[in-house]
C-alpha cells in the first residue's frame, strides 16, 4: 500500500511532469522502479492525473468557457461557425478521436507490453531527438499563430498525441513537436497541446476510476495528498513553462530527455534494473 511520503513525491513528479514535455508516465513508471517501490495502482495514477488536469480547468477557464459556449451555440446558429473559439472546439475534437480510437483499440498492449523499461529509455531518446529537430525547424521560418490552425492540422497534432500512448513519448512533447513542424510558434504548439489534452486525459482518469475495484484497496489518504500536490505544482508548472517558451527553446528538455533515456538504457543493461522493475503482476 502506498504511504504518504510515497504519494508526496509521486504527486510531486506527476505535477511537475504532466504539462512539460519529457513525459509523466515515463516518470511516474521509472522512478517507482529506480527506488523499489510498489505500482501505486490504477487509483491513484487516475486520482492525481485528474488533479493535474483541474489545474489545466482552471489556468485555461476563460478560454474554455468561451469555446465550449461559442461552439454550442454555433450549432444552431450559422454566423457564429466561422468565429475562432466556435473552430477551436472542432478541432479540439477532431485531434482527440486519434487517441480515443488507438487507446481503446491497443489499450492491453500499452498497460502491459509498452512498460517495458528499454522502450521507455528509447522513446525518451527518439523522441528527444524529434523535439530537437522539430525546434529547430520553427527557428528557420516564419511561425504561425494558434488563430491559423486547420481541421487537417488539428489532425496532425491529434496523431501526435496518440504516440503518447507510449510510456516515454510525452503528450504535451509529441503535440508541440507536431505544431513545430507544421509550422506554429512555441507559444501557439503549446497552448492547443494544453487544450488538446483535457478531454483525453478526463476521460482516461475517469476510466481508470472504474477500476479501482479491480485492484488493492488504494490508500485514500496519500492518494489525496499526492492529488492536491499535483494540482499545484502542475498549475505553477503550466504559468512556468508558457513563460518560458516564449523566449527560450526546447534544447534543455531534449538534453534532459536523452540523458535520462541513456541512463535507463544502460542500468537494464547492466541488470541494475529489470525491464519490469516495479510493476506489480496481475
Amino acid at each position: 500500500m502506498i504511504e504518504w511520503f510515497h504519494g508526496a513525491v509521486l504527486g510531486l513528479i506527476q505535477g511537475l511532469t504532466e504539462f512539460l514535455p519529457i513525459s509523466s508516465s515515463a516518470h511516474l513508471r521509472v522512478f517507482p522502479a529506480l527506488l523499489g517501490w510498489q505500482d501505486p495502482g490504477a487509483a491513484f495514477t487516475a486520482v492525481t492525473q485528474l488533479g493535474t488536469e483541474t489545474a489545466v480547468l482552471i489556468y485555461f477557464r476563460r478560454d474554455i468557457a468561451s469555446i465550449i459556449k461559442t461552439w454550442t451555440l454555433s450549432l444552431f446558429k450559422p454566423a457564429l461557425r466561422s468565429h475562432q473559439d466556435a473552430r477551436m472546439g472542432w478541432f479540439v475534437i477532431m485531434g482527440t478521436l486519434p487517441i480515443g480510437i488507438l487507446g481503446k483499440l491497443f489499450q492491453d498492449t500499452i498497460e502491459k507490453d509498452l512498460r517495458d523499461l528499454r522502450i521507455i529509455g528509447t522513446t525518451l531518446i527518439v523522441f528527444g531527438v524529434i523535439l530537437a529537430i522539430a525546434d529547430r525547424t520553427r527557428a528557420v521560418r516564419h511561425a504561425k499563430p494558434i488563430t491559423d490552425l486547420t481541421l487537417p492540422h488539428a489532425a496532425g497534432y491529434g496523431l501526435a498525441q496518440a504516440l503518447a500512448l507510449i510510456p516515454g513519448v510525452s503528450r504535451s512533447g509529441g503535440t508541440i513537436s507536431a505544431g513545430l513542424l507544421l509550422g506554429y510558434s512555441r507559444e501557439a504548439a503549446a497552448r492547443y497541446s494544453f487544450l488538446l489534452a483535457i478531454p483525453a486525459v478526463l476521460a482516461s482518469g475517469v476510466l481508470e476510476l472504474f477500476k479501482i475495484g479491480e485492484g488493492p484497496a488504494p490508500a485514500w489518504g496519500p492518494t489525496i495528498l499526492a492529488t492536491l500536490i499535483a494540482f499545484v505544482v502542475g498549475y505553477a508548472a503550466i504559468a512556468w513553462f508558457l513563460k518560458y517558451i516564449s523566449n527560450n527553446s526546447f534544447i534543455p528538455f531534449v538534453i534532459y530527455r536523452i540523458a535520462l533515456g541513456i541512463v535507463i538504457i544502460a542500468l537494464v543493461s547492466v541488470g541494475t534494473l529489470a525491464p519490469d522493475a516495479g510493476v506489480v503482476a496481475k
